[in-house]
């Protein structure tokens, strides 16, 4: 039987949110801008992978999954991040072209969520992103037949020998055709700044027929 004891102190852990508070007037102009606003100053904070986010998808069948991913891209047409087209994720997305993803900067007591439909980015977006991967990544990429089961971890290694053989004499690994990105074109864009007593600031900009607009949330 579990230790009755092991999860004690857990309805006892608490945090007093006092960095700071998030007003209507100074979000910048549109949800991209205060999105890179935000990451620059979670870089600055010294926030450990600014841009890693908490990426959360659906199957066909209504079933929740998350993972966290690095986000690698950032305009005015939505938030990218590369992965194998073969994995879990992407089978989620294929079927149900939604997402949401979350940066969780806690160091600054913030978090930002994205949420809306997906693409998959230009097969040039893809190049120009894979090129500046390093080596060993991109080898790896070819290696890993994503969300399946192995054996053991020799099942791995031996495929990345494999590959590491292959491309031995290639001065550039190519693409993988299993290999690319998503984007997530927002429908609604929120941002989270802790406050005392769990009164929140939650400041959320949404998409509809006329545009973008910003509404406050209640905590």
């Amino acid at each position: 039987m579990p230790d009755a004891q092991s999860n004690v102190a857990l309805p006892a852990m608490r945090v007093s949110y006092e960095q700071g508070s998030l007003e209507e007037k100074l979000l910048a102009a549109t949800w991209h801008e205060q999105l890179a606003l935000w990451l620059d100053e979670a870089i600055r904070a010294g926030a450990p992978e600014p841009n890693a986010m908490v990426l959360a998808t659906a199957d066909t069948q209504g079933r929740p999954s998350s993972r966290t991913v690095l986000a690698k891209g950032l305009d005015e047409r939505g938030l990218v991040f590369y992965t194998n087209y073969t994995s879990n994720k992407s089978h989620d997305l294929i079927a149900t072209r939604y997402a949401s993803a979350t940066f969780p900067w806690l160091v600054m007591q913030r978090q930002a969520t994205v949420r809306g439909t997906v693409e998959k980015v230009s097969a040039a977006e893809t190049a120009a992103y894979w090129n500046s991967r390093p080596r060993g990544s991109q080898l790896g990429a070819w290696a890993s037949p994503q969300s399946r089961v192995v054996n053991d971890r020799t099942v791995l290694e031996s495929a990345l020998a494999n590959i590491q053989r292959q491309f031995a004499d290639a001065e550039r690994v190519p693409v993988p055709p299993h290999w690319g990105g998503w984007r997530i074109r927002p429908e609604s864009v929120e941002f989270w700044q802790g406050r005392q007593d769990r009164m929140h600031d939650r400041l959320c900009y949404r998409l509809g027929r006329d545009g973008w607009t910003v509404n406050r949330l209640a905590p």
